[in-house]
């Protein structure tokens, strides 16, 4: 099973790491000519374009200028210790010991805006490129113009060696959009994540957020290989709802936290 998460907004290049091994970017020819569009537009334009206050807009313009394709300890971190959203805080990534984090480079994939897809240890740099940004390229109008069907042809070529070749979708409609899921060449099992509000389940998004990282640690940390086995989560009082349920939508409720017994 292959294991798809959003990035995050908030990044942590500054917490020490501890020696973890990392990996090349896979797709760095398509993120310098990313780079190479970003590079002409100015702070107020990258304001404009992703909505950010002007101290924002100007921070990424300097990322855009110092981005390199040769990416290094120096300069990067490995993706999964990068990102620092609700995600990660449910995945808590810097807990792992070095078998988990070689289990979760084969089985969990981080879609990018900027790179397209990230393994847990490929060394990513700092960005902003949120994937429904409506950046023109040469491809098209917008992000998902531009990276096509190339990640739905990656997630393809390594489901094809996959001994059970099943999507589990923990990513947002905004990123996986970007997969061209009717591209794919295998199911796709979606987590759904809801509180009880006032006697109706409904999705609240910082909690789903943190229950995504979490069903994600769950899967590493149990070494998950069929989606069956995903009905067992029952971290932060989540559990399995059969009757909101079916074969390719596993809905998982808990009551809202501090709520009566």
């Amino acid at each position: 099973m292959l294991f798809i998460l959003s990035p995050a907004k908030s990044l942590d290049y500054e917490s020490p790491l501890s020696g973890q091994p990392h990996t090349p970017p896979l797709f760095v020819k398509q993120s310098k000519a990313l780079i190479a569009v970003l590079q002409d537009y100015s702070p107020q334009q990258i304001s404009q374009l992703m909505d950010l206050s002007d101290t924002l807009s100007g921070l990424n313009v300097a990322r855009y200028q110092a981005w390199s394709a040769r990416a290094s300890e120096k300069n990067a971190r490995q993706a999964l210790l990068a990102f620092n959203g609700d995600v990660y805080d449910g995945l808590q990534a810097r807990t792992l010991d070095a078998d988990a984090l070689a289990w979760a480079q084969d089985h969990v994939c981080i879609l990018s805006g900027l790179y397209g897809v990230l393994r847990p240890l490929d060394l990513m740099q700092p960005y902003r490129l949120e994937m429904g940004t409506a950046l023109p390229t040469a491809q098209g109008k917008n992000l998902y113009d531009f990276w096509g069907t190339q990640i739905s042809d990656y997630l393809n070529t390594r489901l094809r060696a996959d001994a059970s070749p099943v999507i589990v979708n923990l990513a947002s409609q905004e990123y996986f959009k970007s997969v061209q899921p009717q591209a794919l060449k295998a199911p796709v099992v979606e987590c759904v994540f809801q509180e009880n509000r006032g006697g109706q389940f409904k999705i609240i998004s910082f909690s789903a957020k943190r229950a995504r990282g979490m069903m994600a640690r769950f899967a590493i940390d149990q070494r998950l290989n069929h989606p069956d086995q995903l009905r067992a989560f029952d971290a932060d009082g989540y559990a399995w709802c059969a009757a909101a349920s079916g074969p390719q939508r596993l809905v998982f409720r808990r009551e809202a936290p501090g709520a009566a017994a």
